[in-house]
């Protein structure tokens, strides 16, 4: 179904709404359709939208003015990196399958999660690596970031050993159950690199339908015998099945690859591509066929996948970008790939929809900008918005020397500053 044909639910039992919640009034915000609206939020819901102006806040609530905002619903990260994230300054290769600080991973998830969440994302799905030598260290590490991001944001993390067949898989298989007893944790794996593929499949899938969670799977995806098992499986799961980043199927003949995708899309199986590249593995580079997968009736998120770790040491988490490059590359209209990260990412990790209308999570992005578009080219200044209170602020100011080329800039603020030595002088400032 898609997200234009469902209709507004009610609060959930137990939603923070009601005497004693807590509110905000995001007034003078432009939605997506052109619409100049104030938002009234009440605990962790859309109280009221209305007419700019047209709204006040709850007594003793706050306000914050989106005037030249663009509002909409907050994206997610439906696949990172966790325990490797801003690695790439560290010495030698990055320590998948050796043993780890987990004092070390726990501080490297937390600042990727809050450099992740400031740029939009409240809520993210990270897959952490389990290995014989290794153990659960770090997912215990990434456990300890969920638990100090509460209030913030959601952290769920996937579990990925990466053997899990044969006598040799017995520990992966032991700590891949041991993971998903500790609760709120995805049952993952790797099957590209167990010499059983299928068998790696079945035992992920066995694991999550034993403890009733869902799968996601790290694959390049061009296996088309492996993806037909997959897909004869995942119709037996009761959990979602999600696979990514699936960049191999671009290397697969396009009846073949349209057979797949038809397939999986059938059983519900959901693929997160990742257009900013590299992830995983050093050299896995390219992103899935997203205009075939959509045909086929695949629901496709986009992820962010590497941050800044040898796979991809510019990576930058951007929910934003993964969009732009969407529209830019893949031949998405903005609407549909803004909803890639948002509306879909939401889906793959099983998130109620957020619409920005009454009774809907109040899980939302103000972007400075006026259009989509526009937004998804330039978006530098950020208020980001977590059950009902700000949670993160970015903001930009771009200053130019007083010139006759800067006096009519568009959307100027014509505020002076005093002049900095040998900086710009009394220019004109822009925020961006």
């Amino acid at each position: 179904m898609s997200a234009d044909s469902k209709q507004p639910q009610p609060p959930e039992d137990g939603a923070a709404t009601g005497a004693g919640a807590t509110s905000l009034l995001l007034s003078h915000a432009r939605l997506a359709d052109g619409r100049a609206v104030d938002v009234r939020l009440v605990g962790d819901r859309i109280e009221a939208v209305g007419t700019a102006g047209s709204l006040g806040p709850v007594a003793g609530g706050a306000r914050v003015d989106l005037t030249g905002h663009l509002l909409l619903p907050a994206p997610a990260e439906p696949h990172a990196h966790a325990d490797t994230a801003l690695s790439a300054d560290s010495p030698g290769p990055a320590p998948y399958d050796v043993p780890c600080d987990g004092e070390e991973v726990q501080r490297r998830a937390t600042e990727a999660a809050l450099l992740q969440l400031g740029h939009g994302a409240t809520a993210l799905r990270a897959h952490v690596r389990i290995a014989a030598g290794r153990g659960l260290t770090s997912l215990d590490a990434v456990l300890l970031t969920r638990r100090s991001l509460h209030g913030l944001g959601e952290l769920t993390p996937v579990a990925v050993p990466r053997l899990l067949t044969g006598a040799a898989g017995a520990e992966g298989r032991a700590l891949l159950r041991d993971a998903v007893r500790r609760g709120g944790v995805v049952a993952g794996g790797r099957p590209d690199g167990d010499p059983d593929p299928a068998g790696h499949l079945e035992a992920v899938l066995t694991v999550a339908a034993e403890h009733g969670v869902p799968a996601d799977l790290h694959t390049e995806g061009d296996d088309p015998v492996w993806l037909a098992r997959l897909a004869a499986m995942a119709g037996e799961l009761g959990a979602g099945v999600t696979i990514g980043p699936c960049a191999g199927l671009v290397r697969l003949p396009s009846e073949v690859a349209g057979r797949a995708a038809e397939r999986l899309a059938a059983a519900g199986v959901a693929v997160v591509c990742l257009p900013q590249g590299g992830c995983g593995e050093v050299g896995s580079r390219g992103v899935a066929p997203v205009g075939l997968l959509r045909a086929a009736g695949v629901r496709v998120a986009a992820g962010s996948g590497a941050l800044r770790d040898a796979a991809n040491p510019v990576g930058r988490g951007d929910p934003l970008e993964a969009a732009y490059l969407l529209a830019s590359q893949a031949g998405l209209a903005p609407e549909e790939a803004y909803g890639a990260v948002s509306a879909e990412a939401r889906a793959v990790l099983g998130l109620p929809e957020v619409r920005v209308e009454a009774g809907f999570p109040a899980e939302l992005l103000a972007v400075r900008g006026e259009r989509l578009a526009g937004v998804l080219s330039l978006a530098y200044s950020r208020i980001v918005v977590h059950r009902g209170r700000v949670v993160a602020r970015t903001s930009a100011v771009r200053e130019y020397c007083d010139s006759a080329a800067a006096l009519d800039l568009p959307r100027q603020a014509r505020t002076k500053r005093p002049p900095e030595p040998g900086g710009p002088q009394a220019g004109p400032v822009v925020r961006s």
